[in-house]
């Protein structure tokens, strides 16, 4: 559709008559009254105080009290802030896991799949035990409370939030155990962002609901196992194979070149040269045969008349 944003596409906290929308019209129209009673507050206190005690002290609780006011206010409106965006608080919860229990030598897997599940939010894995955190954001006039050991939002039970995400950390558990090759418990709890909570943190259904930063701290003073450094290592590496990103599971690496075995070439076989024929040489001429004349012993000429006044000498046969 021409004129919507790239960026909030598909929001329904966006579109006109929503939830969200009609709750931030409704915080800006109430603006005016808010200013009005912050400083009707202010006034009073400068004046009470100021003719009790002096105008300096009045000057300073009126500030005071004004800004006690503008805080309480602003934490209202900040605790509904990734409802109105349509959001769950993953990111939030994100930089909460970065800034306290990965620096404490926790390990947090994020966005993880679970296969034949949804996506895990984060998989901590910690020497007090291993995580599933899921994370959920409801309207700041949503009550939040436990009956019976069951949850119940603004009065209904949440059988489909509560069943999904148990079943999820049950095969997050198994995948996790068979890769490691000894059993690892997976705890599942949810992040509250926003509504309202009666007690927290308290656990319904066998999951742990409690704002992000209670959350963190209850993880760390309830551990559910105990792990050696090298063992949170191990049991992180047993996660990232077996609960893939974006539904790819990761295999091992091969072998480095260095460490793979050089097999010898095999050999060429030996073929026989083939003969190759032996240049012809020219046939030598044969001599020409030497006539030896015969002479018998009677006829041998004097040697006067053999042709003429030369000496010659006749070889007799």
């Amino acid at each position: 559709m021409l004129g919507e944003s790239i960026y909030i596409r598909g929001r329904e906290a966006f579109t006109g008559g929503s939830p969200q929308a009609v709750y931030e019209e409704l915080w800006q129209r109430g603006r005016k009254g808010r200013l009005r009673a912050r400083a009707i507050m202010a006034i009073a206190a400068l004046l009470l105080c100021g003719l009790l005690v002096n105008v300096v002290f009045g000057i300073v609780a009126a500030v005071l009290l004004a800004s006690a006011d503008a805080l309480v206010h602003w934490r209202l409106y900040n605790a509904s802030r990734v409802w109105r965006r349509g959001l769950r608080g993953v990111g939030r919860m994100d930089r909460t896991l970065r800034l306290t229990l990965e620096r404490r030598g926790h390990r947090v897997l994020h966005g993880r799949v679970v296969p034949g599940h949804e996506t895990a939010d984060e998989l901590v894995v910690g020497p007090g035990g291993v995580w599933l955190v899921h994370n959920e954001a409801w309207a700041p006039d949503a009550e939040i409370s436990h009956h019976g050991g069951r949850l119940f939002i603004d009065g209904r039970t949440q059988s489909k939030l509560v069943g999904g995400l148990t079943a999820r950390a049950a095969a997050a558990q198994r995948l996790v155990s068979e890769r490691y090759g000894a059993p690892v418990t997976v705890t599942p709890v949810l992040a509250v962002h926003g509504g309202k909570l009666a007690r927290s943190p308290f656990t319904a259904d066998g999951i742990v609901f409690a704002p992000p930063l209670r959350l963190v701290r209850w993880m760390r003073r309830n551990p559910t196992a105990e792990h050696s450094a090298e063992e949170v290592e191990a049991i992180a590496r047993a996660a990232v194979h077996s609960l893939p990103i974006g539904g790819r599971t990761m295999t091992d690496a091969p072998p480095p070149p260095s460490r793979v075995a050089k097999t010898p070439p095999a050999e060429a076989p030996v073929t026989a040269a083939p003969a190759t024929a032996a240049p012809l040489a020219a046939d030598p001429v044969p001599a020409a045969p030497v006539q030896v004349e015969t002479v018998e012993p009677g006829e041998v000429e004097p040697a006067g008349e053999a042709g003429g006044g030369g000496d010659a000498v006749t070889t007799a046969a």
